[in-house]
């Protein structure tokens, strides 16, 4: 049942993106009217990957999230969470490979909507041009989201922090919201699986502006992943998610 449950969550959620991208091709007019789409079918996929797949989700820390202009970094473990915080977070701004832009129908709405693509090939000319657009949308009062680890880590994957969310927050002295989630445990990256349970997003105490750069790492990183461990016992403690023994480990640097 479970496998069948997946299979028709797949299909519905990846016809449901054509449909609405299709459909909402008129609201490209305008970056609000456009950002009102993507709001509709990210919660019109929540409403299917809890009523078809089985996974309901569940939101804490809201009362963390300020008004305006902040940086939300985010353990990123699977899709799961990069369509199912877009309800809560108002406008907002994802660091993302420029790559996307480039796929047809979606790219157009992430330009549309001025998603923030880094070239990772450009190293400090990419740092350079991430931290003028940050700081544009911080002026804006848009919430800018951005993983520190780059990519999806299996759930108890050792955390591989980069420097691109240390540089962003020197360099734009805003405040920063961490999140947590346990959402590869019900959606593992590299898989067509769901599991049935309730996958959690937690936004956790915010990290005031002015820090040094090795105090903010070691901050940010100790929040995340304690917090993340947390959520990820309270599955285990509930007996949801995939098992351990098939969370596919990350791939090693050489291998890279």
């Amino acid at each position: 049942m479970t496998v069948l449950r997946a299979i028709a969550f797949n299909i519905l959620a990846y016809s449901l993106f054509l449909i609405m991208a299709v459909l909402g091709l008129p609201f490209l007019v305008t970056r609000e009217s456009a950002f009102w789409v993507a709001r509709a079918w990210a919660n019109i996929t929540i409403w299917l990957m809890h009523h078809v797949a089985g996974i309901k989700l569940e939101v804490r820390g809201l009362e963390h999230l300020p008004d305006g202009g902040c940086i939300i970094a985010a353990k990123h473990q699977s899709a799961l969470e990069t369509f199912s915080a877009v309800p809560y977070l108002g406008q907002f701004a994802f660091i993302l490979k420029r790559e996307l832009n480039w796929v047809p129908l979606f790219g157009w709405y992430t330009s549309r909507t001025g998603m923030i693509p880094v070239n990772r090939g450009a190293k400090s000319a990419a740092l350079r041009e991430i931290t003028i657009k940050a700081r544009q949308a911080i002026a804006e009062g848009r919430k800018i989201i951005i993983y520190p680890e780059g990519t999806r880590r299996p759930p108890g994957a050792p955390p591989e922090y980069k420097f691109g969310v240390i540089h962003l927050y020197s360099e734009l002295d805003a405040l920063c919201v961490p999140m947590a989630v346990n959402s590869g445990l019900y959606w593992p990256r590299r898989s067509l699986k769901r599991y049935p349970g309730t996958a959690t997003l937690e936004f956790l105490e915010p990290i005031p502006p002015g820090l040094d750069r090795d105090t903010f790492r070691t901050l940010l990183q100790d929040r995340i992943e304690t917090a993340t461990a947390r959520l990820i016992a309270e599955a285990r403690t509930r007996g949801e998610g995939i098992p351990e023994n098939e969370i596919a480990p990350p791939k090693t640097k050489s291998a890279q």
